[in-house]
């Protein structure tokens, strides 16, 4: 079910090209055939992670959380579970009593030195390593590897007249925002990531952007 509506006139005009429709079911067939690689050789480690977040806090493993797919249709999107149990309430409380960090969430939807993550969480994030049950998503269809980093709902409002951008792709497991961000960041500069992405999205820049990642990954310069 569609969770925001939009005029999608730009994206159709994009889709009803032959060339267009080739591309996509080659990103799609590529999509899938990754996913399964990739699940099939990180096993070991998807079983590692589940039992070592068992240990250090306990249940449930996987964390679910509701966000904007293409279109705008609504999907649940799959983490290993990187933050405390009570981390909404953590959230809610930092919020009201630090003005601070409420205007850097208000911001960027982020925080550094964020409460809610456990320590373990924070090695999982720094080695995007919590983010591997994504790759079911993928085989689902509602995720591809590369695309716009998924949203929730009301971060839709922040795309502005850019919003149909991001609603004519498909949420990406790596993109244009995660291989080129900095502390300094801000949102609008996040949009502005996905809107180069969507004017420019090819298998070319998708392979370039999945190198970039590589090297991301390796050197561990997520933030956390």
């Amino acid at each position: 079910m569609s969770v925001y509506s939009n005029n999608f006139s730009e994206r159709d005009a994009r889709l009803a090209s032959p060339p267009e429709t080739v591309r996509r079911g080659a990103k799609r067939a590529f999509d899938i055939g990754c996913s399964l690689l990739l699940l099939l050789f990180l096993l070991p480690a998807f079983l590692l992670i589940a039992a070592a977040l068992l240990l250090v806090d306990g249940g449930p493993v996987i964390f679910r959380h509701q966000r904007v797919g293409r279109g705008g249709r609504a999907f649940s999107c799959l983490k290993f579970r990187s933050m405390r149990k009570d981390a909404d309430k953590v959230l809610a409380e930092l919020l009201e009593k630090d003005p601070e960090r409420r205007g850097e969430w208000e911001e960027s939807q982020k925080l550094k030195r964020d409460p809610r993550i456990h320590w373990l969480g924070k090695l999982l994030r720094i080695t995007s390593l919590d983010e591997l049950p994504q790759l079911f998503n993928i085989l689902a269809g509602d995720m591809s590897i590369v695309g716009p980093r998924p949203i929730v709902s009301e971060e839709l409002e922040r795309y502005g007249q850019y919003a149909h951008c991001y609603l004519a792709m498909t949420p990406g497991l790596t993109g244009l925002w995660q291989v080129s961000r900095c502390p300094e960041t801000t949102y609008e500069e996040r949009v502005q990531f996905d809107v180069d992405y969507y004017n420019t999205c090819s298998m070319r820049t998708d392979i370039t952007i999945i190198m970039k990642t590589i090297v991301v990954v390796l050197f561990a310069q997520n933030e956390v």
